[in-house]
């Protein structure tokens, strides 16, 4: 990953509009963990190197032209999750339990509605 490349991509802002805009297609499991990130990543007490790390992973997520095009049935957020995923055990040691508990309550609000 280039990460320098990827931090670039990245702003809360953007960040949440893609999460609201694909967070069905993507599933609960990649939302989950960005969210996770993002919330570890607003933290006064997240490291800047921790923070470096979410940035790149969560520019990834938002980058349009990954790896793996987003928008391949089944497929399209492999690559993204991977990098979510690696970058969340990057950081683990700085994630609390209050970014678990608000990436919880933001998930069933967004998801309330998609559920039978």
């Amino acid at each position: 990953m280039k990460s320098k490349h990827y931090e670039k991509e990245y702003s809360e802002d953007s960040f949440l509009k893609k999460i609201k805009k694909y967070a069905l297609s993507a599933g609960k499991e990649i939302v989950t963990k960005a969210l996770i990130l993002s919330e570890t990543l607003k933290d006064k007490d997240t490291p800047v190197a921790a923070k470096g790390v979410i940035v790149t992973a969560l520019g990834y997520f938002i980058f349009p032209a990954d790896a793996i095009p987003d928008l391949m049935p089944g497929v399209g957020y492999a690559d993204d999750l991977g990098a979510i995923v690696a970058a969340l055990a990057t950081v683990a040691a700085h994630v609390k339990d209050e970014h678990v508990e608000e990436a919880t309550r933001k998930l069933q609000r967004w998801f309330k509605d998609s559920e039978g």
